[in-house]
């Protein structure tokens, strides 16, 4: 049985089986999230070659994400956002009120998630901004170029660029990278390049549900196929960024990297996240070798959350400032 039939299988099995019911172990508002399964029907995607059906389709997935991001977005009496363009990157940039003008404060790259092709523009800033505006300093979101005019290593390009900048702007001691799913891929991918071209490292790492593994080889990418209520199997659009690369190579799939040089990392995913053995296997990987990492795995939680205001919401950002914090101090207790 090959890795499709295996997908078609499981897939009509879960449809057979129907939908699982809703836990009552997790709050009101997850329970409403996890109420409306979105991931039944797998999505209808153009063919490959099909430049202009792939940017129609951006298109249309932007507009129908575009009233969720802009219905979750934190006060904008507590956030100013700007765009300016750092090292030939547009690059949006996200300072809470609260924080001053200091050159002297942390510096954080927020990469975006949208599997790759979809996220771009003012829809990159409003993903992180709910995580943004609770930080210390301010937030790069870089506007990475996307397929499928610009397969890889296009965002790994701009994304080197524009840490390089935040080096020399405020030290790799006051720097941490993150990123979400697809944006979770870049910024481990990142730090491999970094590494291999002599930069150093962050002062942490955040990765939120991953996609660590273009070749999506997991368990859970059969398991939980048909129980995310958000995402179904990415092997499209991974083809698609890749551009005809082997899949497995480490700036693609940086779960099979030379993890060893890399910051303390924070990780995070759900029971019921497709990406689930993304997370845990990048956590055994990191562990073992040598680097700190926490896993933070939620209950009955699917890709990318429960919307973002569900009290597990909260906590996931709370927690992800509190391991952001804790890096920033650490390194700053360091001799420069």
């Amino acid at each position: 049985m090959t890795h499709h039939d295996r997908h078609v299988f499981q897939s009509s099995a879960h449809n057979r089986l129907g939908f699982p019911p809703v836990p009552t172990s997790v709050s009101e508002q997850a329970q409403g999230a996890l109420s409306v399964p979105t991931s039944g029907v797998d999505p209808r995607y153009p063919d490959l070659a099909d430049a202009a059906g792939w940017m129609g389709y951006v298109q249309a997935m932007g507009a129908l994400v575009r009233p969720y991001f802009e219905a979750t977005l934190p006060s904008r009496e507590s956030f100013d956002v700007s765009t300016e363009t750092i090292n030939g990157v547009v690059t949006y940039v996200l300072r809470p009120t609260a924080v001053g003008d200091s050159p002297e404060g942390p510096l954080f790259i927020e990469i975006h998630g949208g599997s790759f092709y979809l996220g771009g523009g003012d829809l990159a800033w409003m993903a992180g901004a709910a995580h943004a505006v609770g930080r210390s300093g301010v937030t790069w979101v870089p506007d990475y170029r996307m397929p499928p005019s610009h397969p890889f290593p296009a965002a790994l390009d701009d994304l080197i660029s524009v840490y390089r900048a935040a080096l020399k702007a405020v030290g790799p001691h006051r720097v941490i990278v993150s990123g979400t799913s697809a944006g979770g891929n870049l910024a481990a991918a990142l730090l491999v390049r970094a590494n291999d071209e002599g930069l150093p490292m962050p002062a942490g790492l955040v990765l939120i549900t991953p996609e660590v593994d273009l070749t999506e080889s997991g368990d859970s990418f059969v398991t939980n196929d048909g129980i995310d209520t958000v995402l179904a199997s990415q092997m499209t659009p991974n083809l698609l960024y890749a551009g005809g690369q082997d899949l497995a190579h480490p700036y693609l799939s940086p779960l099979f990297a030379d993890l060893s040089e890399f910051p303390p990392t924070f990780l995070q995913s759900g029971t019921r996240d497709l990406f689930l053995s993304n997370v845990v296997r990048m956590h055994r990987a990191l562990r073992r070798a040598g680097v700190t990492a926490e896993l933070h795995v939620f209950e009955a939680m699917p890709h990318g959350g429960f919307g973002g205001a569900a009290p597990e919401d909260v906590e996931l950002r709370a927690e992800a400032r509190r391991f952001e914090s804790a890096q920033l101090a650490r390194t700053a207790s360091r001799p420069q």
